[in-house]
């Protein structure tokens, strides 16, 4: 029998996502449903969800979930976040001991708003402040890591199996109007709590199926403008990606995808104007940020989600809707394991991203 580390499997992982258009919140068990129909696509190395709209009492403040190694650290970062939060309420994010789950590193949440005082004296505003101290603590403290820092949303990731993982953070107890969930089989990097999917940074959740061959260059590219890979998987970097393009440069999703996924050259030379000039531009200007290799992403945000391949998709994934619903997977049978019977089902183009939002009217909060 092959062990561990005596195989390759190009095509593993796993990537699903429930998204409620009409705000519904949905209990955590559906999409634990859809990603453990693929489990022999991951191989317990790493597993983990993201979902939004989960914390409604505490929606005007930033949701920190934190990993520690140890007590030591965790004071450390106490005394970072008091110097520059007001904590509203901290505890122990509520786990349920599994014997497939070992090792846990210590698991907080902290719901945090900026002081005013700190605040004022940055000259930032609240958002870029706290994304700013987010990757402070993750670049400078060892041992602590923000793994989840959004509004009303929150990650859970751990090294298990993702069925496991979604048992042991008790996600049945949740209720959001947006999931997604990831299933990890790594091929270059290592297996542990901070490098399991999703990767987030503010309301920017990401999973993601397949290598990026760019790295070394997005990466160098990204740092430049202040953020820093630290959790040793090279997923992280499209999160980066994504909240430099998005946020701080002020990009539409559609125009974030066609960097990411940029058209060839040939193809752009053959769109018609202005949409010619356009991707001319966003390929010139962000090439660095070109994302190549085969990849499959979900990229979840407050009030939406975003479905994306490799402009060549190198990666599978299907999409389906029914009713106010929207549904998305490596495979079909995840879909069809929670909505056997969809209206219309899709497997969406290389490089086209499919982007759901909130019905006109639905309070993403």
């Amino acid at each position: 029998m092959l062990k561990e580390g005596q195989m390759r499997i190009p095509s593993g992982c796993a990537i699903s996502g429930i998204f409620a258009r009409d705000g519904r919140r949905m209990s955590g068990e559906a999409i634990i449903r859809s990603i453990a129909l693929m489990h022999d696509r991951s191989n317990g190395l790493g597993g983990g969800f993201a979902a939004y709209g989960i914390y409604p009492e505490y929606r005007d403040y930033y949701a920190l979930h934190v990993f520690y190694d140890n007590s030591d650290v965790k004071a450390d970062c106490e005394k970072f976040l008091e110097r520059h939060f007001d904590i509203i309420n901290l505890s122990r994010i509520p786990t349920r001991k599994l014997p497939s789950i070992t090792d846990e590193p210590l698991i907080w949440r902290y719901f945090v708003t900026p002081l005013p005082t700190r605040l004022a004296a940055s000259q930032l505003d609240e958002h870029e402040f706290t994304m700013r101290c987010v990757i402070r603590v993750n670049a400078r403290l060892k041992g602590a890591y923000i793994f989840s820092s959004g509004k009303n949303m929150g990650v859970f990731k751990a090294v298990g199996y993702p069925e496991d993982v979604g048992r042991f953070y008790r996600l049945e107890d949740y209720a959001g109007y947006s999931w997604t969930a990831h299933g990890r089989y790594p091929t270059n990097t290592p297996g542990w709590w901070g490098g399991a999917h999703p990767f987030a940074l503010g309301d920017y959740s990401i999973v993601h199926n397949g290598e990026i061959s760019s790295y070394d260059a997005n990466r160098r590219a990204i740092e430049m403008h202040g953020y820093h890979c630290t959790l040793l998987t090279d997923t992280e970097v499209i999160t980066y990606i994504i909240d430099f393009l998005n946020r701080r440069r002020g990009l539409t999703l559609e125009e974030t995808a066609s960097v990411i996924a940029a058209p060839f050259w040939s193809t752009i030379a053959k769109k018609p104007s202005p949409q010619r000039e356009q991707l001319t531009y966003l390929r010139s200007a962000f090439s660095s940020l070109l994302v190549t290799g085969p990849f499959s992403i979900l990229l979840g945000f407050t009030g939406g989600m975003m479905a994306l391949n490799d402009r060549l998709k190198l990666r599978s994934m299907v999409a389906a809707e029914k009713g106010g619903c929207f549904y998305v997977a490596s495979e079909e049978s995840a879909i069809r394991a929670v909505e056997p019977n969809p209206e219309r089902i899709w497997a969406p183009r290389g490089g086209e991203p499919v982007i759901v939002r909130l019905m006109e009217g639905v309070d993403a909060t």
